[in-house]
């Protein structure tokens, strides 16, 4: 049996996703789960708070000094976040 109106399951669950407004809080989820590979796990270590409002992602760190190190790698770690999550989901980064 032949079928011509087929689709992909990845597809069918994108565009479920999508139609139920849950495709932004995955990708979101999936951001913030790829922070430790991104950054290592040592300067995970002074990660205390990740919050993404408005495409703009809020790291909360424990050392000034680290803030600053990661203020100068700003675009990179932008660039590295979404491209790990497979999509535009953040713009800026604000460090705290």
């Amino acid at each position: 049996m032949k079928y011509n109106n087929t689709e992909s399951v990845t597809g069918l669950l994108n565009s479920y996703l999508r139609q139920e407004g849950l495709e932004s809080p995955l990708y979101e989820y999936r951001l913030m789960a790829s922070w430790p590979v991104v950054v290592g796990d040592v300067i995970n270590r002074y990660t205390k708070n990740l919050i993404i409002r408005n495409q703009v992602l809020f790291v909360e760190l424990k050392s000034p000094v680290v803030r600053q190190e990661l203020m100068m790698q700003r675009e990179e770690l932008i660039r590295k976040l979404n491209k790990e999550t497979g999509a535009t989901v953040i713009t800026d980064i604000k460090f705290r």
